[in-house]
C-alpha cells in the first residue's frame, strides 16, 4: 500500500499521523474514523444531534473521506489536520474504484469499533445491528473535500442504490461548484448537502478560509446561489467564532447571503477548540451555547425566510428552517 500511497501524493508519515490519530485507511485515498457521538451512542451515552435534528442513525454512521488528504482550503477553525493536506486535486486514472472505496470503508470501520462491544456499558443489542449490518448513515466529510474525489458521484449512486442506506450526508466547502451541477445531471445528489460557511464576505473569507482559489469566495457564492435549484436538502452550516466573524457589522451580511440561497436549513454552530485549530485560535473564541442561542435570536430578526427549530446545547448548535421548506426535518427512509 505504501508504494500506492506514495503515488497518488500521500506519503509514509502522512499515513502514519493520521493511523495515530484513530482513522482507518480505506484503499489509496479514502479514510473512515470513529467519531466520539458514534462511541457514545453505542453505549448510551447519547447521540449525535443530526439524529436528534434529521432522525439518522447515529449508532451504524460511518463517517468517511474519499479524499482525506487533499482540500483546496486551510481554515484556520478546522479541527481536522489541514496542515497534513498534500494535494488539492486528483487524476480520475489514479484514483480508486468507488466499489473498492465502499467495501474498505465497511471492513475498516468494522475494525474500529470491535473493541466498543467488549466495553462493560456498551449497548450489545446496539453493537450487533452497528457491527454486523451495513452502515445506514454516511457521512462524507471527516478530512479533506470530498468534492475532488473525482467518482463522487459514482459513489453516492452505489449507495443509494444499496437498500440499508437510509442517508447520505456531504460535506463541502463550495470551490467545486460545477460538481454539483454534475451531481444533478446524473441523479447523483447526496440525501443532504452541506455548505459550510465562515465568513461573509471577501475580505474575511480570504482570511479564514484561505483558498488556493484567488476567486474562492466566488466559487462559494456560486454554490450557494445553486442550493434551492438542486432538489435535494440543502443546509448551510455557519461556524462561528467568537470576536472573529460574530461580530455586528457580520450578522446582516449572513442574513443577505443565506436567504439568496433558498437552503432548507441554516445550523448556526460554535467553533470547537480541538484538534490543530488549537495552534491558529484560543479557547476564548469557542462560544458556549447561550451565546449562540443569543446570536441566533438576534440573527432571526434579521430573516424573512428563516426561523428557528431546534437547538443541541450540547454540540453548541441551533437549527433554523426555511419556512417554505419542502422537506421534513426527519429523513424517511427512501
Amino acid at each position: 500500500m505504501g508504494e500506492e500511497n506514495t503515488k497518488i501524493g500521500v506519503d509514509e508519515d502522512t499515513i502514519r499521523r493520521y493511523e495515530n490519530a484513530r482513522y482507518g485507511i480505506a484503499g489509496n485515498h479514502s479514510a473512515v474514523q470513529i467519531c466520539s457521538w458514534n462511541r457514545k451512542a453505542l453505549r448510551g451515552m447519547g447521540v449525535c444531534y443530526k439524529q436528534k435534528f434529521y432522525g439518522v442513525d447515529c449508532h451504524r454512521c460511518t463517517q468517511m473521506s474519499p479524499a482525506f488528504a487533499w482540500c483546496q482550503e486551510c481554515c484556520v477553525h478546522c479541527w481536522r489536520p489541514a496542515e497534513w493536506m498534500k494535494k488539492t486535486s486528483m487524476n480520475e486514472g489514479e484514483v480508486d474504484d468507488p466499489r473498492l472505496i465502499i467495501e474498505e470503508t465497511v471492513k475498516k470501520r468494522k475494525i474500529l469499533i470491535s473493541g466498543i462491544g467488549g466495553a462493560k456499558d456498551a449497548n450489545k443489542e446496539l453493537f450487533k445491528e452497528s457491527f454486523n449490518k451495513f452502515p445506514s448513515h454516511w457521512a462524507i466529510s471527516l478530512s479533506g473535500e470530498p468534492t475532488i474525489y473525482p467518482r463522487l458521484g459514482e459513489m453516492v449512486g452505489l449507495l443509494r442504490k444499496n437498500k440499508e442506506v437510509k442517508s447520505i450526508f456531504i460535506v463541502t466547502n463550495g470551490q467545486e461548484p460545477h460538481v454539483f451541477e454534475k451531481l444533478k445531471k446524473n441523479g447523483q445528489l447526496p440525501t443532504q448537502l452541506y455548505v459550510s460557511v465562515s465568513a461573509p464576505n471577501k475580505e474575511l473569507f480570504k482570511k479564514l478560509n484561505r483558498s488556493i482559489y484567488p476567486d474562492g469566495w466566488e466559487r462559494l457564492c456560486k454554490t450557494l446561489g445553486m442550493l434551492s435549484s438542486l432538489g435535494c436538502r440543502t443546509v448551510i452550516r455557519l461556524t462561528l467564532m467568537r470576536g472573529i466573524n460574530d461580530l455586528d457589522e457580520h450578522i446582516g451580511q449572513y442574513a443577505g447571503l443565506f436567504e439568496k440561497s433558498g437552503a432548507d436549513f441554516i445550523e448556526v454552530k460554535s467553533y470547537m477548540h480541538l484538534g490543530l485549530s488549537r495552534e491558529r485560535l484560543k479557547k476564548e473564541n469557542m462560544a458556549p451555547h447561550d451565546y449562540i442561542r443569543k446570536w441566533s435570536e438576534g440573527f432571526s430578526k434579521l430573516l424573512e425566510s428563516y426561523e428557528i427549530e431546534d437547538e443541541d446545547p450540547v454540540s453548541r448548535i441551533v437549527l433554523f428552517k426555511r419556512k417554505d421548506s419542502r422537506f421534513d426535518n426527519l429523513i424517511k427512509n427512501p
